[in-house]
Order: C-alpha cells, then structure tokens, then sequence
C-alpha cells in the first residue's frame, strides 16, 4: 500500500485529490495539509511513501516544503502539482529531488501514474512539459540554473521572503514561525543584504519573479 500526504491550500481540491487516490486500491491517504509548512510537519509525524502537494500554497510554497521534506525525511518522495507549465518551475523541482511535477489540468490522467512512478524511484512529468529540456537540464545545469539568487538564502530567510511578500508583519511572521520578532528583523535585513534592495518592494518583486509566490492564482 502506498501511503500519501495531500498539501493544497482549497478544501475542495484536497478532497478532490483524495477522492481520485482513494479509488485506488494500491493507495491510502493518510493526511491532508492545507500549506506547505504543514505538510512537512506531517511528513515528519507520518513518513508517508509519497506527498502530494500543490506549488502555490501560503507560509511555505511546494517547492520550498518539497526541498525541507527531501532533508528531513529521503524516504518520502514529492510529486508536485501545478497549474503552471514554466520549465524554470519544473527544472527547480527537480534540481530539488521531486519525483514528479504533474500540471493540474490533467491530474485525471496522470496523478496516479505520477504516484506510483515516485514509489518506485522514478520521475514521472506530464507529457506537455519537455522531457527533450528535462534531459538536457540533468546532464548540463547551466550556471546561471545554479547560481539563482534565492541560492543564497537560507531555507528560513525564503520562509520569512515568503511571508513578507504575503503582506505579513514582523509580529505575525514570528507567531507562524515560532522565533522572535527580532530574529524576523535580522531575516529581514539579512534579505535585503544579499538580495541588493533596501525596500519592501523590492523583496516582494523578487519573491514574484523567482516563484516564492504566484499572483494570479
């Protein structure tokens, strides 16, 4: 049996999700999270097999919780869920050890084929997006692909960047993350240090353009 955690922020897409695994008889669902912070303490209490997540979800994004997961426990595979077929996304996915990236206008078709891939150790994609650059991304990341800014944050200061362009204050930002309000500010200013802005704004545009949040969702 494999044992699933489903991550998406929308009530009535996890049950959907849910619904379409459970029809299957080789898989159990074991826990719903609706952010990505959740499902990586769910991961931690539960070791599923595989976690499903969303890309775009508040307090941590997949892609942030997917790179937490793969540290925290290797045993369990991600396979990501997106509406957005941008190849940076799916290349970023994979530079973080996802074991699938499936577009949400065809999760019918593809999440249990996506699923049972990653139990297996394998990547699986859907076929709209490039298996030609997949390939060419694996055995030539260029250095530009490794040298993106947010490589130089550490997992916590892309949490609190998250949250800043969220519209959260320090307070609130210390309540999600259980640290103090002045460790938010050394975050913060630690942000705008190697991020090279000295605004708000600034760090809201770079958490837009590097896929930290989405707007139009």
């Amino acid at each position: 049996m494999i044992r699933v955690v489903v991550a998406d922020d929308h009530h009535l897409v996890r049950q959907g999700i849910r619904a379409l695994l459970e029809k299957a008889q080789d898989i159990q669902v074991i826990g719903e999270a609706e952010d990505g912070q959740e499902a990586v303490e769910l991961v931690g209490r539960l070791t599923p097999d595989i976690l499903v997540t969303d890309i775009s979800m508040p307090r941590l994004n997949g892609t942030e919780a997917l790179k937490l997961v793969r540290k925290l426990c290797k045993a369990t595979q991600v396979v990501i869920l997106s509406m957005y077929s941008d190849l940076s996304l799916v290349r970023q996915a994979l530079r973080y050890g996802a074991g699938g990236y499936v577009l949400k206008r065809s999760v019918t078709d593809e999440l249990l084929l996506a699923v049972r891939a990653a139990n297996r150790g394998e990547t699986y994609l859907s076929p709209a997006v490039s298996n030609s650059i997949l390939t060419d991304f694996l055995a030539h990341p260029t250095e530009a692909e490794l040298a993106e800014p947010m490589d130089r944050l550490s997992p916590r200061e892309r949490q609190v960047l998250q949250l800043i362009a969220e519209g959260n204050t320090n307070h609130h930002i210390a309540e999600i993350m259980q640290i103090s309000t002045k460790t938010v500010e050394k975050h913060r200013t630690s942000l705008m240090a190697k991020l090279d802005t000295h605004e708000v704004v600034g760090l809201i545009r770079l958490a837009i353009k590097y896929k930290l949040i989405f707007i139009d969702e």
